[in-house]
């Protein structure tokens, strides 16, 4: 198991290294994390919902995903208010309030563990996430993902600690001296992670740190620039330049207050001739070749964003000046007329007007879409793969669909080659996609694209082997075997 001494220290990629060190030295292993809070989402078999993360993990493990990996997943949909899904399964939003003092934690623990033991009994070694800090000892007593879940399966816990951010001495000993004797004795070592620079430098705060905490600092982990695994936490985005560069498409993804599946872009931020940035002021819009509004999680509190920021009227703008303006998700919904939530899922406000790119029209519905699924994207014949997760039907007075699904059912609406919208998540996962927005924006050279599922299989091979270099491994199967 893999806690951390805080959130975004790397956890999430770390576990995915050893899902896949373990796949690779002959073993079945498969991720697990009891809890996730996240925006980001992969629909699951059988129309279920886990976390992006443990479906990257998943992919480490070489299985398929399911929601045994990630039984409990919160989706902020406000400031003080999740989604709340089991078992991939939308129970309803809830304050947070509500959810970590009211609900039966010992229920949502059982369920959990119950997921657990359904993946123990296929895969060896199970490899366990944890979530933000283990020693928030205010919530210890809520704890149904941290170390209750290493004592429940008596797990060989290794403390990830992010050196990058500073005070890794402090965050390391501190975590370490709040835990009480029953967790502590599980904790068999110590991983520094994010190192900058000459590492033997370091060889005497190794040795303090395990002089400090009687634990073994197993590994020490440097930065890397050059490996691409898809990040979870929507931190990620505030490193993202927010300006456009010259003699590049210039692709400006409008930073929403709710932003889902920011996962949508990465396969653009692997094209030399892209720049692709997050736009979270109108100005940042001016130079854009591309507009595209991603998915959100609360449609209409993001559409009451873009308007009183003034992003709607530069959006606006961007139409006009017949640039290309995309909306993916929510990002359709808001290109639309209108917006309806007759049901308050959202919240109090039934109904609002859209930006009025598109002429279609949404009613927000209690039930969700979660499906993989494949499509042609306009008149061309290859099939092309992506993922729907919303609530929501949209409707519009034609039948100018962007993409057809099997058996002729159409997605999305298509005004014109520069102004689209679509439910289909992963769209721009695909060669034949992304080749017609950027000509359509104006680049005249042909591109050799990367087929993205083997890119995606040798950066996990190469995040092995960089982790391999760097910790000890001898010692880590020791404690688990």
């Amino acid at each position: 198991m893999f806690v951390g001494t805080g959130s975004d220290v790397g956890k999430s990629v770390i576990s995915a290294a050893f899902c896949r060190i373990f796949k690779q030295d002959g073993y079945c292993p498969a991720p697990f994390k009891a809890q996730n809070m996240s925006l980001n989402s992969y629909p699951a078999s059988g129309g279920l919902e886990i976390g992006r993360a443990q479906a990257m993990q998943a992919e480490a493990c070489k299985i398929e995903c399911n929601t045994d990996m990630n039984p409990v997943l919160l989706k902020p949909t406000g400031y003080m208010t999740s989604q709340v899904i089991l078992n991939g399964k939308p129970l309803g939003t809830m304050q947070a309030r509500e959810y970590f003092l009211k609900t039966d934690r010992d229920k949502l623990f059982s369920e959990a563990m119950k997921a657990y033991y359904r993946l123990n009994e296929q895969y060896n070694p199970m490899v366990i996430e944890g979530a933000g800090s283990i020693s928030e000892i205010n919530l210890w007593d809520k704890d149904i993902t941290n170390m209750r879940v290493a004592l429940e399966v008596e797990a060989s816990v290794y403390l990830v600690a992010d050196i990058d951010r500073g005070g890794v001495f402090a965050s390391v000993y501190g975590t370490i001296k709040l835990l009480p004797e029953n967790q502590l004795k599980l904790i068999k070592g110590i991983i520094i992670n994010k190192f900058r620079g000459d590492l033997t430098l370091f060889n005497n705060g190794r040795q303090i740190i395990e002089e400090l905490t009687g634990i073994p600092v197993v590994g020490i982990i440097p930065w890397f620039q050059d490996i691409f695994i898809e990040d979870e936490d929507s931190v990620v985005i505030d490193s993202k330049q927010q300006h456009a560069r010259e003699n590049k498409i210039n692709i400006a993804v409008v930073l929403l207050k709710h932003m889902s599946n920011f996962t949508d872009f990465n396969y653009l931020e692997q094209i030399d001739e892209v720049h692709l940035y997050y736009a979270a002021n109108p100005s940042e819009l001016d130079k854009a070749d591309i507009v595209i509004i991603p998915g959100s999680k609360n449609t209409i509190s993001d559409m009451l964003y873009l308007r009183n920021s003034g992003m709607a009227k530069a959006i606006l703008y961007a139409h006009r000046m017949k640039k290309a303006v995309y909306g993916i998700c929510g990002g359709y919904q808001i290109m639309g007329t209108e917006i309806m939530d007759p049901y308050h899922i959202e919240g109090e406000i039934e109904k609002i007007p859209g930006l009025s790119i598109l002429p279609v029209t949404t009613t927000i519905t209690p039930e969700k879409t979660i499906e993989q699924r494949t499509f042609k994207f306009l008149d061309f014949n290859q099939e092309c793969k992506g993922y729907e997760i919303h609530m929501g039907e949209t409707s519009s007075g034609d039948s100018s669909c962007l993409c057809r699904l099997p058996d002729d059912k159409p997605d999305g609406y298509f005004l014109e080659p520069l102004t689209w919208g679509t439910y289909l998540h992963g769209i721009f996962d695909n060669p034949i996609v992304v080749d017609y927005i950027l000509k359509k924006a104006g680049l005249n050279k042909q591109i050799s694209f990367k087929n993205y599922d083997t890119f995606k299989e040798e950066q996990y091979d190469k995040l092995a082997q960089w982790v391999r270099g760097s910790v000890d491994l001898k010692v880590i199967y020791k404690s688990i075997i």
